[in-house]
């Protein structure tokens, strides 16, 4: 969701901005940890002494702080167009944010939510992990090599290179690690049905 179909980068460098003061991190090495992870999850790898109880409940308020904050959430480009093509096909909605923050979020950008949602209820570990995918290609009722992952975090990269699934990185975040192939925003991609119930993404000059 956060980076591929909706820039929500604003908020995160705002929420977390905060967060790494509080902390007395550096707001920039913090924020490259975070796309893609869940709340607690980045916390852990930043202060691996912290007990994990803290770290869950200070992802709770972080959620809560994100969830109110709406301003500059807008759609990657593309993303709109994008969705509309994807209408009654098989797609899903793997993210790191819970359901009612998804929900938010997709809601600001003007974007319909997919028809499968895998949140962070529905794992029981953060990306880069691949629980989440490899949930969302059985959800689909597809082998995760038969589906493509849309990410844009470093994250988000490995989790779906570990589920065996091919990737589109979406925009600069995403191309230092080795996405299958590459776009700058969605604007570019079409998506074409086939006969044999697959799909075919054209990414266009």
């Amino acid at each position: 969701m956060d980076g591929t179909l909706v820039n929500s980068d604003a908020v995160v460098e705002r929420c977390w901005g905060r967060w790494a003061e509080r902390q007395g991190l550096d707001p920039a090495t913090v924020l490259a940890v975070a796309h893609g992870r869940q709340g607690h999850a980045t916390m852990a790898a930043l202060l691996p002494d912290r007990p994990a109880e803290l770290n869950l409940a200070e992802n709770e308020r972080m959620l809560a702080e994100e969830r109110a904050d709406t301003e500059g959430v807008v759609p990657v480009p593309g993303a709109p167009a994008f969705l509309a093509a994807l209408a009654g096909l098989p797609h899903a909605l793997v993210t790191s944010a819970d359901l009612p923050l998804a929900e938010v979020r997709m809601a600001a950008a003007g974007l319909p939510l997919p028809p499968v949602l895998i949140t962070a209820e529905s794992v029981g570990a953060s990306k880069p992990d691949p629980e989440g995918f490899l949930k969302g290609a059985a959800a689909l009722g597809f082998a995760p090599a038969d589906c493509l992952a849309l990410e844009d975090s470093a994250a988000g990269l490995a989790a779906a290179h570990a589920a065996g699934i091919p990737t589109l990185g979406i925009g600069p975040r995403a191309l230092p690690h080795h996405p299958t192939a590459h776009t700058p925003t969605l604007t570019p991609v079409t998506i074409t049905p086939n006969p044999d119930g697959t799909l075919t993404l054209t990414i266009h000059p």
